[in-house]
């Protein structure tokens, strides 16, 4: 659902898989970024938080301070910054999603953007930024995080500084799961991260991803004989559990 660059994107995404189909129509601004999905992580994390520690009233609109959101997303906080968010609220809102997915087993056609709607309610009287902001969720995100159909991500995710980066991390995570290895062909991959670049130039971005080794958890090989790519824990004594072999030092060592 996010574009992968942070230049404007204005391509319509449609995806169909078991009978299940999404469209991604961009707004105005272009189509939200996996930068704009920060927001919706952190106040993601907030309503969970909420959840566990049993509060009774949760609701789809969340108050969130904004100087803690730039910080938990390791963003600066010079002025520059709070005007990004604002542009990033406009594209959250003006992304256009169509869906029959269903999310804490609730399956109905609609249409929505990935946020309904936000408003600055507090300015600092000093300089006029934003000081709180107001969120309101669509129904199908807030209805998948009631169901607790969210993962939790590595605070080093924040760090990341390019898109595909990004995606590959959020797969690894969703596809890896309790498993300590993840095998898929290079094609659906490309499908998977909804990357707009040629497969060629994927491949070689994937190879580039694979050798830096920025991923948080998880490691990527490229297997060129195949074409195809698998993503692996960096919990060595997992890796070696999963191969039905006890590590000593040494190989804990050079893993």
């Amino acid at each position: 659902m996010f574009s992968l660059s942070k230049n404007p994107d204005r391509k319509i995404r449609r995806y169909e898989h078991n009978g299940n189909s999404i469209v991604i129509a961009p707004g105005a601004y272009g189509l939200a970024t996996m930068w704009d999905k920060d927001i919706l992580i952190y106040a993601v994390s907030q309503l969970v938080a909420a959840m566990n520690a049993g509060r009774q009233d949760l609701s789809p609109t969340i108050r969130l301070t904004a100087y803690d959101l730039l910080v938990s997303t390791n963003r600066h906080t010079g002025g520059g910054d709070y005007d990004q968010l604002q542009k990033a609220f406009e594209r959250l809102s003006g992304t256009r999603i169509t869906t029959d997915i269903r999310t804490n087993g609730v399956r109905q056609r609609e249409g929505f953007g990935i946020i309904d709607s936000w408003k600055i309610i507090e300015k600092h009287l000093a300089d006029g930024r934003m000081v709180a902001i107001e969120l309101r969720l669509s129904d199908w995100l807030y209805n998948a995080i009631l169901g607790r159909e969210v993962l939790t991500l590595s605070r080093d995710y924040f760090r990341l500084s390019r898109g595909l980066e990004r995606r590959l991390y959020e797969l690894a995570r969703k596809h890896c799961g309790h498993q300590t290895k993840w095998f898929v062909g290079l094609e659906l991959l490309h499908k998977k991260s909804g990357s707009n670049s040629q497969l060629k130039r994927f491949r070689l971005k994937v190879k580039n991803i694979a050798k830096a080794d920025s991923l948080p958890d998880y490691r990527i090989h490229y297997e060129a004989d195949s074409d195809q790519v698998m993503f692996y824990t960096k919990d060595p004594k997992a890796l070696a559990e999963s191969m039905n072999v006890l590590p000593d030092n040494d190989s804990q060592t050079n893993q």
